[in-house]
């Protein structure tokens, strides 16, 4: 039986706004970083001093001045990246012609970090703690980002954001699959996004491991367009993976390699797919032991195939809950460029610091 199929994607990315853009920059290899110079930036003396930024992203530039006088950073990006991959040149649908079949599952870590910590600061500086900027709000809502391209596309479907972390994207995937799975959607766009700002720079800063010094922050959203293969196999021509499996572990009391082991060998054995098969891994790489117990586990796993390894997503910066979501685009960019891609398997993993571990399975077409 065939699994759903991604047919579409787009990104919005430090390499540029769209698709084309992403695949540009992924094959050059260029990294994104840019210094800090715009006081706006800064964090005080522990402030980066660079980051991958989506170069020239100004939500009122990109969106129109209309409904975006509040909108946070987070939900420009991926209400950006949703109008790419629907192909529309901005603005909501008609009302008159609503898509209800049409689901969108979003992952995150936080949401806008920007929005919460804006209300938990007014909380405490103002003269009573109820005195909040209203504005602030709707943004520090877990599900306001995807709620807004639900109202800015006309989107009637299913509506979910799941905050998993790094993990998030490849989360999206098993609950975009098991909402066409139950006939709930027949296509669902998926995908994860993180913004940069002066809160998670602070929050991140504060909470790294002696072993993640030097990480340099990114930020941007991809998104993935999913739908059920036809019944008759007519019309999935223009597919350009299958989504065989998804799998998800914590790390245990062996470690992160031997735990990411055992997630990516579940994930094989349900999907039937034999070591010999794997074209490709992708591993999320993040800083410091955990990134490299990753890539231990594929090594043990894979190292004796010489699959084809693909670049580590530093080049746009640590993007958080976006990063295994940009996984899957750069994998699909990949595959476009070999011949030997077309119905092997590419391996996707993911490592969070708080010990979640998620495996990907897609078979390129």
């Amino acid at each position: 039986m065939t699994g759903p199929l991604i047919t579409d994607w787009s990104a919005v990315s430090p390499y540029g706004i769209g698709r084309a853009a992403f695949e540009e920059g992924f094959r050059s290899g260029r990294t994104t970083s840019v210094p800090l110079e715009n006081e706006d930036w800064l964090v005080g003396e522990r402030a980066d001093t660079e980051a991958c930024l989506v170069p020239g992203f100004v939500i009122k530039e990109v969106l129109g001045k209309k409904g975006t006088r509040a909108m946070d950073r987070v939900t420009g990006l991926v209400v950006t990246t949703v109008g790419r991959l629907l192909d529309t040149t901005g603005g909501p649908l008609p009302s008159e012609d609503p898509d209800e079949d049409t689901a969108l599952v979003l992952g995150t870590t936080h949401g806008s970090h920007k929005s919460m910590v804006d209300i938990t600061r007014d909380t405490l500086t103002d003269e009573k703690p109820y005195y909040i900027n209203t504005a602030h709000i709707p943004n520090a809502i877990g599900n306001a980002s995807a709620g807004m391209c639900a109202i800015w596309y006309g989107l009637k479907g299913p509506n979910a954001t799941i905050a998993a972390g790094r993990n998030s994207g490849i989360a999206t995937l098993n609950y975009g699959r098991r909402l066409l799975a139950t006939g709930r959607a027949r296509t669902v766009l998926c995908g994860a996004a993180e913004e940069y700002t002066t809160d998670r720079s602070w929050l991140e800063w504060h909470t790294r491991g002696a072993d993640e010094t030097g990480t340099v922050l990114g930020e941007g959203c991809a998104m993935v367009q999913l739908r059920a293969p036809a019944a008759d196999g007519r019309g999935d021509d223009d597919a350009l993976a299958e989504v065989l499996g998804v799998s998800s572990g914590i790390t245990g009391p062996d470690g992160v390699a031997a735990g990411l082991e055992t997630v990516v060998g579940n994930a094989l054995r349900r999907a039937g797919i034999g070591r010999e098969e794997v074209w490709a891994v992708s591993a999320s790489a993040p800083a410091g032991e955990a990134g490299r117990q990753e890539l231990k586990a594929l090594d043990a796993l894979f190292g004796d195939l010489d699959p084809l390894t693909l670049g580590r997503p530093g080049q746009i910066g640590d993007t958080g809950a976006a990063t295994s979501a940009f996984q899957v685009v750069a994998t699909l960019t990949a595959a476009q460029d070999s011949a030997r891609a077309a119905g092997r398997v590419a391996v996707l993993t993911s490592v969070d610091r708080d010990g979640a571990l998620g495996c990907a399975l897609l078979r390129m077409r």
